[in-house]
């Protein structure tokens, strides 16, 4: 039986980020992790073209900023070295391998009961913690969809996550299932290494460059977001045209109130765009249904691909372990609280980087648990 002041499940960006501000303010703490690294997510299931798509002064986490000569947009293998040093300044260690079974409530103790596997030894082991951070990510678990015949498509059928580079699809026809960020530089990176690509596009999406949104959230500290939208959406038809002869067509909601709204975020341009207007990559929309190679999309088209990528995203886990959080969390894992009042619930119970706000949310949530613990721990001293 391990006691704890507070316990925090998840060492990716969330998870270091409230550790470095429980360590500025002198809180003890214990941090597992279910994988033998940290943020496993970047290091192993992020594709090798990956750059953040927001600038770096939009992407630090508390107490650290990226050295003077980083670029503006981080690429994959800086962001996880960016990580690993702000793991060794606040000298945080992960207890690795370590799979949390359980955590209930006990009201009468006032404290968390957590039960851990030590996947190494194959043993259990049990924490005692006043307070609980849940920390391992909205990205926890892949989310692929439900399509009818999935099951006898005979061609490589890959969650994002797995996707490195289109080298090996060279030749190969390839359809992309997701046209979030993910979904369109997928198909942008399959494209430009000579597979035949298409991608499902199913509901309006915004598409903007990456100096656009950088433009648009500078703007949005000094103007009301619905004039940011509207300079954001002229100035996207002006690069961009009407790509609505494309099958791609806007939201209702401008860019920035879509984000504070929904947590859904505009496509970063990186030049999926520019080939989708040459039919380079072609637009499908929604699929009914699969039967073997042949993919039947509700327009009636029928196209026989070799491989498939599912960039459908990710789910949380916490709701499989998390007992007594129900509170806090809905049937999804994410938060039941409005965005900025998502992060904290009754019996010390706290959530990071699940409110769909990116490295800057996670900071803001990193900051107010590591506060609000300390006023806890200061009135129960008092």
């Amino acid at each position: 039986m391990e006691n704890v002041a507070v316990l925090i499940v998840g060492a990716g960006p969330a998870g270091l980020a409230t550790v470095a501000c429980l360590t500025h303010l002198s809180i003890p703490y214990v941090i597992v992790e279910r994988e033998d690294c940290n943020a496993s997510l970047w290091r192993n299931r992020a594709y090798d073209r990956l750059k953040l798509h927001l600038a770096k002064e939009f992407c630090e986490l508390p107490h650290m900023s990226y050295p003077a000569d980083a670029p503006t947009y981080i690429p994959k293998a800086l962001f996880v070295k960016y990580l690993d040093d702000y793991t060794a300044r606040f000298n945080i260690e992960p207890k690795y391998l370590t799979c949390v079974e359980s955590s209930t409530y006990d009201s009468y103790k006032k404290c968390w009961s957590i039960v851990a596997r030590d996947m190494a030894e194959g043993t259990t082991i049990n924490f005692i913690a006043k307070f609980l951070v849940v920390a391992s990510g909205e990205n926890s678990a892949e989310n692929i969809p439900v399509i009818p015949g999935l099951d006898t498509f005979p061609g490589e059928a890959i969650h994002s996550s797995s996707y490195k580079s289109g080298k090996i699809f060279a030749g190969k026809s390839v359809l992309v299932i997701g046209s979030g960020n993910s979904g369109m530089e997928i198909a942008y990176d399959l494209a430009t290494h000579g597979a035949n690509t298409s991608i499902v596009i199913r509901s309006p999406i915004h598409i903007m460059t990456k100096e656009l949104i950088r433009l648009g959230m500078t703007l949005a500290h000094h103007l009301p977001l619905n004039l940011v939208d509207n300079f954001l959406v002229m100035a996207a038809k002006f690069i961009f045209g009407d790509l609505s002869r494309y099958g791609i067509t806007m939201p209702k909601m401008g860019p920035m109130i879509l984000k504070s709204k929904t947590g859904r975020s505009a496509v970063i341009d990186v030049g999926t765009a520019g080939l989708i207007k040459k039919g380079i990559i072609q637009v499908q929309g929604s699929i009914s249904k699969i039967t073997g190679s042949i993919v039947k999309f509700q327009s009636g088209d029928e196209i026989s691909f070799d491989a498939a990528v599912f960039a459908t995203g990710y789910k949380s886990t916490a709701n499989m372990w998390l007992k007594n959080g129900e509170s806090m969390l809905n049937d999804n894992g994410l938060p039941r609280k409005e965005y900025p009042n998502h992060w904290k619930d009754e019996n010390r119970l706290y959530c990071v980087g699940l409110a769909r706000r990116g490295l800057a949310g996670i900071s803001a949530d990193a900051k107010n648990i590591a506060n609000d613990i300390k006023s806890v721990i200061g009135s129960m001293l008092g």
